[in-house]
């Protein structure tokens, strides 16, 4: 198991993972359609917006958290 200490990260990853291959699946879809070349391209694309989506998470779940916090009682 992973310490608890992780479980932000953890969460992070987790929640970029599904968003990067949920997104990826829909504009790539939006782009081109159900072809031959769409599994590759939506891997390709996939790969790409994973790493970019957990930078992206890491900046946005603490601000988020934030703002929620602020706007909610």
């Amino acid at each position: 198991m992973i310490k608890k200490k992780y479980s932000q990260f953890i969460f992070v990853v987790i929640t970029s993972f599904g968003m990067s291959i949920i997104m990826s699946l829909v504009i790539t879809y939006i782009n081109m359609g159900i072809g031959s070349e769409f599994l590759l391209r939506w891997s390709k694309a996939s790969l790409v917006s994973f790493p970019i989506a957990i930078i992206a998470a890491m900046i946005m779940v603490p601000l988020a958290k934030k703002i929620a916090n602020k706007i909610t009682y």
